[in-house]
C-alpha cells in the first residue's frame, strides 16, 4: 500500500498503527505497559502537532510544530526499540512501525529545513499547506 503524500494523513495513519499495536500489547507486563504509555504520547502528538503547525499564525509558528512533531518522531522510534528489546516476540510486527518513524523524522526535517531557508514566504502569513 502507498502511503500517502499529505504528511498530516501519514502521521494520522501512523498514530492509528500505533493504537493498534498498543491494544495487541495490553496485557503485557507492567514495565511494557508504561513504555507503550510513552510511545501512545509520543505516536500520537506527531499528528497533533502537524494540525497546531497548519493553523499556526506565522511561519515561526509553523516551524517550532513541526520541529515538535519532528522530535515526537523521533521519541517514538526510541520507544519502539525500547520495546522491541522488552517484548522480542513482536519485533517483526514493530518493524514497519520502526521504518515509519525513521521516515517521519527524516520528512520533517526537510520540511523544518525548507521552512527555515525559505525566509522571504510565509512572513506574517498562514504556513503552507505541506
Amino acid at each position: 500500500m502507498d502511503k500517502p503524500y499529505d504528511i498530516q494523513e501519514r502521521s494520522f495513519l501512523f498514530a492509528c498503527e500505533i493504537v493498534t499495536f498498543s491494544r495487541r500489547l495490553s496485557r503485557a507486563d507492567w514495565v511494557t505497559r508504561r513504555l507503550l504509555l510513552q510511545l501512545l504520547d509520543a505516536g500520537t502528538s506527531i499528528g497533533a502537532n502537524l494540525e497546531e503547525a497548519d493553523a499556526g499564525q506565522t511561519k515561526r509558528d509553523f516551524i517550532a510544530k513541526t520541529s515538535i512533531a519532528r522530535k515526537e518522531s523521533g521519541e517514538s522510534r526510541f520507544w519502539l526499540r525500547l520495546i522491541a528489546f522488552a517484548e522480542p516476540r513482536f519485533r517483526s510486527e514493530m518493524a514497519p512501525l520502526l521504518d515509519e518513524s525513521r521516515q517521519l523524522v527524516s520528512i520533517l526535517n526537510t520540511i523544518v529545513k525548507n521552512a527555515q531557508r525559505n525566509s522571504g514566504r510565509g512572513q506574517g502569513e498562514p504556513p503552507c499547506q505541506c
